[in-house]
């Protein structure tokens, strides 16, 4: 399958999605080992039918979301994404997930979201980028820090997993403490 590189990192690179990346996207959200930390996918049956007819929706509505390949394989190994973008306050939200587990811990997941935020504060001018994971997530949690982000609230015990509460961390980044990697060298050449 051929992958376009929209932004190019050294260990990856982001591609637009495709309809025939449904049945890998099928593998990761019924993997609870790789849903349980994204969150609702951990509680539903996603066939493939069904993820096709939501990747169809994201692929519709020309939304931000990206294939995370890597550079020596052009392996499709994540997927990540800009959403509910509000252009007038320039503010958006943003996921990540690497779904093959043995990219993880390699930072695939950390150039990836750098490259996403790039895109997302040196061309959308976006100003804030916001997320929010579960305090068990802690890999995530680094991944996050290491990029940038900051805790800005909690929200106490709103997950609840194997009868345990915890807490849903939300953080931000603003684009005054962002340095781009890519976009800026492309405007310097």
């Amino acid at each position: 399958m051929p992958y376009f590189k929209k932004l190019i990192g050294k260990k990856c690179y982001l591609s637009p999605c495709s309809i025939t990346n449904a049945q890998k996207y099928t593998e990761w959200v019924n993997d609870l080992e790789v849903a349980i930390p994204m969150g609702a996918e951990a509680y539903q049956t996603i066939p493939l039918q069904k993820e096709e007819e939501l990747l169809k929706h994201d692929i519709s509505k020309q939304t931000h979301l990206y294939n995370i390949i890597t550079t020596e394989e052009d392996k499709l190994v994540g997927r990540c994404v800009l959403l509910n973008i509000d252009h007038l306050n320039r503010r958006a939200n943003v996921a990540i997930v690497i779904g093959e587990k043995r990219y993880w811990n390699k930072g695939f997941g950390r150039e990836a979201l750098r490259l996403l935020l790039d895109y997302g504060f040196n061309l959308l001018n976006l100003n804030n980028v916001m997320l929010a994971t579960g305090a068990f997530n802690k890999r995530a949690i680094a991944c996050y820090k290491k990029v940038g982000f900051k805790e800005i609230g909690i929200r106490r015990k709103a997950r609840i997993l194997c009868g345990k509460k915890y807490d849903l961390i939300f953080m931000d980044l603003l684009a005054e403490e962002f340095k781009s990697d890519f976009v800026a060298r492309l405007i310097e050449q």
